[in-house]
């Protein structure tokens, strides 16, 4: 195929099992992990755990990932849409809230036929970076449930710095309006898991206090109560970042404190996490 699929609009030559663009990735889906989790936000997780399906590869470049093995090195196994069909049976079988689909935008016809092929008797969720085209969405629309964006900037200067990703606010802004006309307003069942709606996710780096106010005051502006906000502390220095001298740390409790205080001053309701979510016992093993 020739892929614009995501905002680069890379125009690249992608095979099954290898591509010439940003991605670096075949249009075969490439999955590092398929299992229960249990660090999700509470209505996602719940009791019994999120089915999620770690794809490799990523259509941004943030020099602070904590996925890097997946994202940047692409450790993980090919599937076919009916191998990754299989898997979220396995997951249904295994009792499972949700079908959870982690970083998937490069590999979205696959997940639009394997979807098409089972489609799962839980809500399915797609957890994005918020990059997203409106190619991409048009092609899930009916498919998802639940959508999990990021909104990781205020500002493309940012953007551009830390994540490779040119024209960020107003492709995310979009993005998000576009989901939440896709699957209405946040719904919760009796026992407090999510079945519709959009959470927007954001990370505080350290040091951008400041950032993350402004995405703050971005997502009231723009969404209101439309959604659920998940603000998290959960940011570990990763790789070559841990010798930088503004992203080679975790966070302080002065600067979380400051930003969940304007987040609570905002009225967007949602989540926090605790600060001792900074460890990298959180990151998962990439044993498929």
């Amino acid at each position: 195929m020739i892929c614009n699929l995501c905002p680069r609009r890379c125009n690249a030559v992608r095979a099954e099992h290898a591509g010439q663009g940003f991605c670096k990735m075949g249009t075969l889906p490439v999955v590092a992990r398929i299992a229960p989790h249990y660090g999700e936000e509470p209505c996602i997780s719940g009791s019994r755990g999120s089915g999620t399906v770690f794809f490799s590869g990523c259509t941004m470049r943030c020099k602070y990932c904590q996925n890097y093995e997946i994202s940047a090195q692409n450790k993980g196994t090919e599937l076919t849409p009916r191998q990754l069909a299989d898997g979220y049976k396995m997951l249904e079988e295994a009792g499972v809230h949700n079908i959870n689909l982690v970083t998937a935008d490069h590999f979205a016809p696959a997940v639009v036929q394997s979807l098409e092929l089972y489609r799962p008797k839980v809500p399915v969720v797609y957890n994005c970076s918020g990059y997203t085209s409106p190619k991409i969405l048009n092609m899930l629309d009916g498919l998802v449930d639940i959508y999990l964006p990021d909104f990781k900037y205020s500002r493309d200067s940012l953007a551009e710095s830390l994540s490779d990703a040119p024209g960020y606010v107003d492709t995310v802004s979009a993005a998000i309006q576009e989901m939440i006309f896709q699957v209405g307003l946040p719904q919760l069942d009796e026992d407090g898991i999510m079945q519709k709606g959009v959470i927007v996710r954001h990370l505080i780096l350290p040091a951008h206090t400041r950032n993350s106010i402004e995405v703050i005051d971005i997502v009231r502006r723009l969404y209101g109560n439309q959604v659920l906000f998940s603000l998290m502390c959960q940011y570990v220095p990763w790789g070559e970042v841990r010798r930088d001298p503004k992203l080679g740390r975790v966070i302080t409790k002065r600067e979380y404190d400051k930003v969940k205080r304007e987040l609570m001053l905002s009225g967007l309701e949602g989540f926090t996490q605790d600060l001792s979510s900074a460890t990298a016992e959180y990151i998962p093993d990439w044993d498929l």
